[in-house]
C-alpha cells in the first residue's frame, strides 16, 4: 500500500469532526489492507509505530524537527523557524516547504506504508555515539522522498502529534465495523464489547485487529490473559465518602489505599515480569522484587497485583509517591536507587493461577486463594491491610489508622464482585479519600516565566479529555502548588511536591508549538489537581473553569487516557450546584 493512501485518510480524518464518520473512514481502509498492512495501520492511525506498552520510542523531540526539515528541503534554518512561528506546526511547515524544496530527491519511487513504518521503527534502536544524527538523516530521507501531504504526517508521527482526533474508542469501533456484525444496535454493542475485551487483555490494536479479521467475534471473546504480557487492570471509582461506600455493597472489604504505585507481578517458574498500571515493564528497575517473589510466592505460575511503596532508609517511614516514581523511570544506577529508596509490596489480588484465569471468581474466593500462596516477608512483601465489615464505627477506625500510617485513604471492595479488567465498574471498587474531590488532568500548554521563573515554564494550561474525540480541552490555568525550589529535607516537602524546574524538564520535549511566550504541549503528563469550585465558562473549550486550582502531585503512573473527562467535570459541577441549592 502506498503511504499516500494513508496520508489521504489522515487528512480526511483531520477534516471530519463526527465520530461515526471517522469510524467509517478507518473501517474502509482496514478492509482494503492485507494482514501486514492492517497491523501497521492499526498502530499508525493512533500515531504510533509500537504498542503503548512497548518501551521503545522514536525519541525525536519537536524542537529537533527544524534541523530535519532543513536537511530534507534545503531551506535555511531561518526560513524554517520563521514559517514555524507563523504556522505553529512542523507538519504544516514540512508540507509547504516540500512543495518548493531546493534539495533533489535521491529516490523517485513512491513511499510505501512499509517503508515509512520500518524506518520509524528503526530509529528507536539507534543508540550510542552519533545516533541522534543518524536518526535525523533517516527521517530527513523520508521527508525528502515524500509528497507534501505525506511529509506533513511523517513529521507529525515522528514527534507524536498526529492531530487527527482519533482516540482508542474510535479505533475499537472501526475494527468492529470492519470485521464484525454491526448492523443492529444490539449486534454493534456485542461486537465492540468483544473488541474491547480482547484489547483489555492484549493491549495492542494491531494484534486485536488481526484476530478480528481472521477469527471474528468468537476469536476475540476467547482471548486469554498471558503470563508475561501486560493487561489493563481493574480500576476503582471515586466515592463521596466512607458511609456511602460501605452502603454500596452487601459484603464490603476495606483495604488501605497506599501512596504508591500499582504493580502487576507475573511469575512463570523462575521467570518474572513486573508491570505498572500504565503497562510499563519495570522488571529491571526493581531487582529486589524478584527476590521477594521467589521467597514469598508459593505458586509455579501466577499473576498477582499489589501496591509498591517507597521507604526512607534513614527514617524507615513511607516516602511520597514522587520519590518512588524516580525508580520507575530509572534506566541507569538501578542498584544505587534500590538502596536509596527501598520498597515494600502489599499484595491485594490474584487473577491467574497455574493455568487458569480467575476473572469469573468473586473477590472473596480470590482473596482466600491469595492467602494460601503468599508467604509474608515482614516489611517487604505481605498481604495488604484488609478488614471485612459493614460497621461504620469499625470502618472509620480503620480509615483513621490508614491516614495515620501516611497512606491516602481506603479502597472499599465488593467481596461478591468478579474481576473486570480495564474498567471502572459500578459494584466493584470504590476509593475513599479525606480531601475534597480532586481531578486528574493533563498539562496541554504553558507560558514561559519571567523574573525568578525565567527559563522555566511558569504557568500551565490544564486539559480534560473529551470522551468522543479523545482530544483535550482546556479547563483552567495553574501555577499554585509548584515549588520554586526543593527542600533539602524530604519530610518538609508535601507528598509529590514538584518544582518549576523539574516540571519544565519533564515537559520541554513535549512542546509542539510556540507563539511568543506561549507554548502548546503534547498531552502526556497527568497532574492531580485540587480547586475551590467549578464554574461554567465560555472562555474555556471544555465550557468549565476551575477556580483557584493547585497541583497536589504529578501522576506519572497514570496514562493520559485515564485523565478525567468533560463528563466528569460536568458531573462534579452538578453535584456542587446541588449542594448549594440544598
Amino acid at each position: 500500500m502506498k503511504y499516500q493512501k494513508l496520508a489521504d485518510v489522515y487528512q480526511n480524518l483531520e477534516n471530519t469532526p463526527a465520530k461515526l464518520e471517522k469510524v467509517k473512514i478507518i473501517s474502509r481502509l482496514m478492509k482494503e489492507a492485507d494482514d501486514e498492512e492492517l497491523k501497521m495501520i492499526a498502530l499508525l492511525i493512533q500515531g504510533r509505530v509500537f504498542p503503548s506498552f512497548d518501551d521503545r520510542e522514536i525519541g525525536i523531540a519537536a524542537q529537533s524537527m527544524e534541523k530535519i526539515i532543513v536537511q530534507a528541503t534545503g531551506f535555511s534554518s531561518k526560513d524554517v523557524g520563521s514559517m514555524f512561528r507563523e504556522l505553529g506546526d512542523y507538519g504544516l511547515v514540512a508540507e509547504k516547504l516540500i512543495g518548493k524544496k531546493k534539495q533533489q530527491t535521491l529516490f523517485n519511487r513512491p513511499l510505501t506504508l512499509e517503508k515509512v513504518f520500518d524506518n520509524l521503527q528503526k530509529i528507536s534502536g539507534m543508540e550510542g555515539r552519533g545516533s541522534q544524527d543518524r536518526k535525523f538523516r533517516l527521517v530527513a530521507e523520508l521527508v525528502s522522498s515524500a509528497k507534501p501531504l505525506e511529509a506533513k504526517y511523517i513529521v507529525r508521527t515522528t514527534i507524536g502529534d498526529l492531530r487527527i482526533g482519533v482516540a482508542e474508542g474510535i479505533v475499537r469501533d472501526a475494527i468492529a465495523d470492519a470485521f464484525l456484525d454491526t448492523e443492529t444496535q444490539e449486534k454493534k454493542k456485542e461486537s465492540t464489547s468483544a473488541v474491547e475485551w480482547a484489547w483489555f487483555l492484549r493491549p495492542d490494536y494491531s494484534e486485536v485487529a488481526l484476530i478480528a479479521k481472521r477469527k471474528g467475534i468468537d476469536g476475540l471473546n476467547n482471548v486469554k490473559i498471558q503470563v508475561g504480557k501486560p493487561y489493563h487492570v481493574l480500576l476503582a471509582e471515586k466515592s463521596p465518602g466512607l458511609e456511602e461506600a460501605l452502603s454500596s455493597f452487601e459484603k464490603p472489604a476495606l483495604e488501605y489505599k497506599y501512596d504508591g504505585a500499582r504493580v502487576i507481578i507475573h511469575k512463570k517458574g523462575d521467570k518474572m515480569w513486573f508491570y505498572t498500571r500504565r503497562l510499563e515493564n519495570v522488571t529491571r528497575q526493581f531487582p529486589e522484587l524478584q527476590d521477594f517473589v521467589k521467597e514469598g510466592v508459593r505458586a509455579r505460575e501466577c499473576i498477582i497485583e499489589g501496591e509498591m511503596i517507597g521507604f526512607s532508609k534513614e527514617t524507615g517511614k513511607p516516602m511520597p509517591f514522587q520519590f518512588l516514581s524516580q525508580r520507575i523511570k530509572r534506566k541507569y544506577d538501578i542498584d544505587r536507587m534500590a538502596k536509596e529508596i527501598p520498597i515494600s509490596v502489599n499484595v491485594f489480588d490474584i487473577v491467574y493461577l497455574d493455568g487458569k484465569d480467575l476473572f469469573e471468581r468473586p473477590l472473596s474466593e480470590r482473596w482466600e486463594t491469595l492467602k494460601t500462596i503468599i508467604r509474608p516477608i515482614k516489611g517487604k512483601f505481605q498481604l495488604a491491610e484488609h478488614i471485612e465489615t459493614k460497621d461504620l464505627e469499625e470502618a472509620d477506625k480503620f480509615y483513621r489508622k490508614a491516614l495515620s500510617a501516611s497512606q491516602e485513604g481506603l479502597i472499599v471492595k465488593n467481596m461478591d464482585a468478579k474481576y473486570h479488567p480495564g474498567r471502572r465498574v459500578a459494584g466493584g471498587w470504590l476509593k475513599v479519600k479525606p480531601v475534597m474531590e480532586t481531578l486528574d488532568l493533563a498539562i496541554i500548554g504553558a507560558t514561559w516565566g519571567t523574573g525568578k521563573r525565567a527559563g522555566w515554564l511558569g504557568s500551565y494550561i490544564l486539559g480534560c479529555r473529551d470522551e468522543e474525540s479523545g482530544n483535550f480541552l482546556n479547563c483552567g490555568m495553574i501555577g499554585t502548588g509548584i515549588k520554586e525550589k526543593k527542600s533539602e529535607k524530604v519530610e518538609e516537602d508535601s507528598a509529590g511536591a514538584v518544582t518549576f524546574k523539574e516540571l519544565t524538564d519533564m515537559l520541554k520535549s513535549k512542546i509542539t508549538e510556540e507563539h511568543g511566550s506561549e507554548v502548546k504541549i503534547k498531552p502526556d503528563l497527568v497532574v492531580e489537581v485540587a480547586y475551590e469550585e467549578i464554574q461554567k465558562s465560555p472562555n474555556y473549550e471544555s465550557g468549565y473553569a476551575l477556580r483557584f486550582p493547585r497541583v497536589l502531585k504529578i501522576r506519572p503512573d497514570k496514562d493520559v487516557s485515564e485523565a478525567d473527562t468533560t463528563g466528569r467535570i460536568k458531573e462534579l459541577y452538578s453535584q456542587q450546584k446541588g449542594k448549594r441549592s440544598g
